[in-house]
C-alpha cells in the first residue's frame, strides 16, 4: 500500500515508517519543515508538505493514499482541550475523503480510565470527551466508522524505549527539578505500557488487517505500579524516593498531579487474538533501568 502518515517523524511515527517500509509498503509522510522532509527522505519515505493546521493539505494527502495512519498530536498541554478538539477536526478532514472506499484509517488515541473495577478492554467505550478531552480523537474515528469509513482506533499507553517513556519522561524532569522522585500515597496505582517497536508493528497489523469501528490496545504490560517507576527514577538519579499525599500532588507534579495518582489498567487480549500481535520487546522497568535520559 501507499500509506499517508501524520506525525511521521515523531517518536512513534518514525518507527511506524520504518516498520511499513520494511514490510514492503510505500510511505508518504506529512512534513511541515525542511528538517522533517529531510528526515523522511533519509528513512526512504516520500514527502507531503503540509501541517495539522492546513486541513486541505491533510485531505490531499489522504486522498492520494491507499491507507492513512494518524499519529500526530500537539502536545502543548497548556492548550490541551483546544488541541484535542483540533485533532477531532483533523481526523474528520482526512476521513471525509475516505468514505466508501474501504481504505483503512488508523487513528491514535489514549488509553483512558474507562473502567476502575478491572483492566479496560477494547470493547469498553471511551470516557466522553466532555470529561476526558483526549477522547475527542476516538469519538471522531468512531463517528467516521458509522459513516462508511474503515476507521479504527489505536489506544496508546506509556510508549517507551531507552530514549523516551511517554509521560514518564516528564516525571524524570520533575524529579530532577524537585530533587526527589515521588509517587502518590502507596504508589500501588498502575499505568499500562508498551515498547515503541511493538507498538509500530501493531499499527502495521491494524492497517493491513483492521476492521471499521474496531478499537485496538497497544498494551504489552497491563499496569506497572507508579511506585516501581518512581523507585527506578530515584535510584538512577541518586535522588530521594518519596510519597506525596493527594493534597500535595498538584504542588509537586503540577498539571500532571491528577494523572500520577490514576489507576489505569488495560488489557490487549482481544487485540492479540484479532490481529495476531505478540509484544516481544523489553518491558518498561527494564528500559528505565538502562534509559539514557536517566544517566546522571
Amino acid at each position: 500500500m501507499r500509506v499517508f502518515i501524520t506525525g511521521a517523524t515523531g517518536f512513534i511515527g518514525s518507527a511506524i515508517v520504518q516498520e511499513l517500509i520494511g514490510a514492503g509498503h510505500q510511505v508518504l509522510g506529512l512534513a511541515r519543515s525542511e528538517a522533517a522532509a529531510k528526515s523522511l527522505l533519509a528513512m526512504g519515505a516520500q514527502v507531503h508538505r503540509g501541517s495539522l493546521e492546513d486541513l486541505e493539505s491533510l485531505r490531499n494527502g489522504a486522498a492520494s493514499a491507499d491507507g492513512v495512519i494518524h499519529c500526530a498530536f500537539n502536545h502543548d498541554f497548556s492548550q490541551y482541550q483546544a488541541n484535542c478538539e483540533a485533532d477531532r477536526r483533523v481526523i474528520e478532514a482526512m476521513g471525509s475523503v475516505l468514505m466508501g472506499s474501504d481504505r483503512p484509517f488508523v487513528v491514535s488515541a489514549g488509553v483512558g480510565a474507562v473502567t476502575s473495577s478491572r483492566p479496560a478492554t477494547e470493547n469498553d467505550a471511551c470516557v466522553p470527551s466532555s470529561i476526558l478531552p483526549r477522547s475527542a480523537s476516538e469519538e471522531a474515528a468512531m463517528s467516521l466508522a458509522q459513516r462508511g469509513v474503515r476507521a479504527s482506533v489505536m489506544r496508546l499507553p506509556q510508549v517507551h524505549n531507552l530514549e523516551m517513556q511517554g509521560l514518564i519522561t516528564l516525571l524524570v524532569t520533575i524529579a530532577r527539578e524537585k530533587r526527589g522522585s515521588a509517587y502518590i500515597g502507596d504508589g500501588a496505582n498502575r499505568w499500562p505500557a508498551a515498547h515503541r517497536l511493538d507498538v509500530a508493528h501493531l499499527y502495521a497489523l491494524a492497517l493491513e488487517r483492521g476492521s471499521a469501528g474496531s478499537r485496538y490496545h497497544a498494551i504489552a504490560e497491563e499496569g506497572v505500579p507508579l511506585r516501581q517507576i518512581a523507585e527506578v527514577i530515584g535510584r538512577r538519579l541518586n535522588l530521594p524516593i518519596v510519597s506525596k499525599s493527594p493534597a500535595e500532588a498538584a504542588d509537586h507534579f503540577g498539571w500532571m498531579g491528577f494523572l500520577v495518582g490514576a489507576d489505569n489498567l488495560a488489557s490487549s487480549a482481544i487485540t492479540q487474538e484479532r490481529l495476531g500481535w505478540q509484544p516481544v520487546q523489553p518491558g518498561l522497568i527494564a528500559d528505565l533501568e538502562r534509559a539514557h535520559n536517566l544517566e546522571s
